[in-house]
């Protein structure tokens, strides 16, 4: 035989050989996770139980009902997603998992070293917590969308140590502090990073201490929300901390009659008639804001105010244009800080502190 022919036929037998080993380990080897793989979780199911047993890029769907417990989120690129106002979330035991413990209803968690990117929950009610509605710490493009977060003892959505978040189209209402509250810590000092873009448009803030607090941030934008009804409407808070918080935008918002009557805590004096509240800010830009009816005798009350913050921090290089202010009391815009080179340009109304900001 010749020696060609010999080479051929045993490359020909290892071939098959080795074609016949591949396709016996395939058959016993599990199938791959499809990307993108939904999960339906109907009330008296745990909702728990299906987000811990998703991968990356899944989706979480929740049927309208009642579903008591907390949810804690650790899963990049997971998708939660309700069937709207009637998919709604109530505290369990309290004892469920860690989220429970925190007295949070929904927990989003990664680390300030490791981010947890991607995460989006969106479409559903959470309620009655004891502490936050929605609890955001340490991530990455978290999406906040089409929620209806009410009635929680603290926060309603609650953000710390994270970028690039997009907190869109919520209604939260009723929160013991804030509606949206965004943060560099909740519960330490520190100075003030930048989030990356993070945005806060078309929510519905009614019924809470304040509408949006944004304290010790950078690098955001508040913008074509609807916040009436509380103590106060968008507080931006800074201190004498480096880097300072600022160079963000509150724009297009349209904030009235923030007249709900709320006493000093220790972090800060009494609430009432506060329409937007720069304290302890740099290079934040106010504009194109519509501002009506804020009316109190707080120190914070009034349309626009600049006031130094609890440490004594003045702001700087604000600008504050292109507003529409009116009936708000006592002053549409009100300057109670030491800082002089903050600016007023082309805003419309009737009163300022000092005169010449109209």
């Amino acid at each position: 035989m010749p020696t060609r022919r010999v080479h051929h036929l045993a490359a020909a037998t290892a071939a098959a050989t080795a074609l016949t080993t591949l396709l016996a380990t395939l058959a016993a080897a599990p199938a791959a996770h499809a990307v993108g793989f939904l999960h339906v979780v109907r009330p008296g199911e745990s909702i728990q139980r299906a987000v811990d047993a998703a991968h990356p890029g899944d989706t979480v769907r929740l049927l309208a009902g009642t579903y008591p417990g907390s949810v804690r989120i650790t899963t990049p690129g997971l998708t939660l997603r309700g069937a709207g106002r009637d998919t709604v979330i109530t505290p369990g035991t309290g004892t469920e998992n860690a989220c429970a413990t925190a007295g949070h209803g929904i927990c989003v968690d990664g680390t300030e070293a490791a981010p947890l990117p991607d995460v989006t929950v969106e479409a559903l009610a959470v309620t009655g917590f004891r502490r936050n509605g929605i609890d955001a710490s340490g991530t990455t493009g978290l999406t906040v969308r089409a929620t209806y977060v009410h009635d929680n003892a603290q926060q309603g959505i609650s953000q710390e140590i994270s970028t690039r978040a997009v907190i869109v189209g919520n209604r939260s209402t009723g929160n013991g502090q804030s509606g949206v509250f965004l943060a560099n810590y909740a519960y330490r000092e520190g100075g003030a990073p930048d989030t990356g873009g993070t945005l806060v448009e078309g929510n519905e803030l009614t019924g809470n201490r304040i509408g949006v607090t944004v304290r010790r941030l950078r690098g955001l934008a508040v913008q074509g929300n609807e916040i009436r009804g509380n103590c106060g409407g968008v507080f931006v808070v800074g201190d004498e901390g480096v880097p300072r918080a600022g160079d963000l935008d509150v724009r297009h918002n349209r904030v009235v009659a923030n007249n709900l009557f709320c006493p000093a805590n220790p972090r800060l004096g009494a609430i009432q008639g506060a329409g937007i509240v720069l304290t302890g800010v740099e290079d934040a830009r106010v504009t194109d804001n519509e501002v009506r009816d804020n009316v109190g005798t707080s120190d914070f009350s009034g349309g626009i105010v600049l006031f130094k913050s609890v440490v004594g921090a003045a702001n700087a290089r604000n600008t504050v244009t292109g507003n529409r202010l009116s009936g708000n009391s006592p002053a549409d815009i009100a300057d109670r800080d030491t800082g002089s080179d903050n600016a007023f340009s082309r805003n419309t109304c009737a009163r300022s502190e000092p005169s010449g900001h109209c």
